[in-house]
């Protein structure tokens, strides 16, 4: 067990998910079994199949020449690939079982600054190198296993320049430029026409997951782990209104880009839009905390949503996606004014979540800002961003994995639902009495 995830964030974990982050339906009703995130670690085997386990890692080499060598309990075939602004290197792999140092991949040597490593996808790993400039690739080998030596994948890098990593990014990407980016949909995920009557339909968004680590706590708490917990203890309470139709963008540790968040809101003609996080802040860490709602914004309101804004619109960068290039501005008046509208809604629903929340949890200074989210920027779907808290803050991680807190923020997030949604319930309870 990782040493850095402390103890209450594993039992929250255990008791809501299985190690492999899988829902397993049965006959009667839905388990969720033993589930536990190891920092920047994949799931473990699969119940068909053992996954291949990678069992060391390391980095070697200088600024002309940089050796990877990964170590394995057996061969896999990587597929390598190259993303530029910033320069990255991204080895994908069948879905394997990292068994690493806790603090692999936080210092890197030659040209590899630092890397990272997770589930990227149902079935794929990913590995992402952030690299101090342009690279070759110069060689690909595998050694197979010898005595009491491991099998060895060996990636050689060589000083570049630009240009040829332009033309190295353009070859590679094309073949791996698919639906890996977006995971496969689920078969709970419905689309527009397949709602559940007249139901109003809530997205949940548990930030980052799989190769996405999101913030770190001061303890070691893992973002991507509280904030799926949370979203899940806030959906079973939405239903047991039986008002709403709830969704979840991931209901595992898998990645998602931002994009695809966006889009599965988009896709589900979702009602409103509440992405879940509980960040990290640079500046004034001991001063930041409390709960914070964020809306959309084209200048932030402050310097702390601006650079939360900016971390938070970072996680496909961090998770090796190609970028998609930002929409241009609009010139559809329709569009605007639907822009506008789900702004308004979007700012309305903002003040109704924060006057709950006063008489529950701990809010920060002005708990309504607002900034440049990219998954905030759907324009047909009222969106919110609430920061849980500040895992930056002990005093915040503290709360954030005691159960007791939780009800609380999870209570108030639900009456703030039904006040939000209390209008259009009570016509459709009045139209169906006449």
């Amino acid at each position: 067990m990782n040493k850095n995830v402390p103890k209450p964030e594993v039992e929250l974990a255990a008791a809501a998910f299985t190690r492999a982050g899988r829902l397993v339906q049965s006959a009667t009703t839905l388990i969720f079994f033993t589930f536990l995130i190891l920092l920047g670690g994949a799931p473990a085997n699969s119940a068909f199949a053992a996954a291949a386990k990678v069992i060391g890692a390391r980095v070697a080499g200088d600024d002309e020449r940089t050796r990877f060598v990964l170590d394995l309990d057996t061969q896999i075939k990587p597929a390598i690939s190259g993303l530029a602004q910033p320069y990255r290197l991204i080895i994908d792999l069948p879905e394997v079982e990292f068994q690493l140092a806790d603090d692999a991949g936080q210092s890197g040597r030659g040209m590899v600054t630092t890397w990272r490593y997770g589930l990227f996808a149902p079935g794929k790993s990913r590995i992402v190198m952030d690299l101090n400039g342009p690279v070759s690739v110069d060689k690909t080998f595998f050694l197979p296993a010898v005595d009491d030596q491991p099998a060895r994948l060996v990636v050689d890098l060589v000083k570049s320049s630009p240009e040829e990593f332009d033309t190295f990014v353009l070859n590679t990407r094309k073949a791996s430029k698919t639906t890996a980016s977006k995971p496969v949909p689920k078969t709970d995920r419905l689309s527009g026409d397949a709602r559940k009557g007249d139901k109003p339909l809530i997205v949940l968004d548990p930030g980052h997951g799989g190769i996405d680590n999101g913030a770190t706590g001061v303890g070691g708490t893992l973002e991507k782990a509280i904030v799926l917990a949370f979203a899940n203890l806030l959906k079973e309470k939405l239903e047991e209104s039986d008002l709403y139709d709830v969704r979840l963008t991931r209901e595992d540790d898998t990645f998602v880009s931002l994009s695809r968040r966006v889009e599965i809101g988009h896709e589900l003609e979702a009602d409103l839009f509440i992405s879940i996080h509980a960040d990290s802040v640079r500046r004034g860490r001991k001063y930041a905390r409390g709960a914070t709602v964020y809306t959309l914004s084209d200048k932030a309101s402050d310097q702390l949503s601006e650079e939360l804004a900016e971390v938070e619109n970072m996680s496909d960068i961090i998770a090796g996606v190609e970028l998609d290039e930002e929409p241009t501005d609009v010139t559809d008046i329709l569009l605007d004014l639907a822009k506008r509208e789900t702004r308004s809604f979007s700012n309305y629903f903002a003040k109704t979540l924060v006057t709950e929340l006063k008489s529950a949890v701990r809010l920060i200074n002005n708990p309504h800002r607002s900034a440049g989210f990219r998954v905030l920027k759907a324009h047909d779907v009222p969106s919110v961003l609430v920061e849980l808290g500040y895992l930056s803050n002990e005093h915040d991680e503290k709360l954030l994995i005691t159960e007791e807190w939780r009800e609380r923020m999870a209570n108030a997030m639900s009456d703030a639902i039904h006040g939000f949604f209390r209008p259009r319930l009570a016509r459709q309870k009045g139209t169906v009495s006449q």
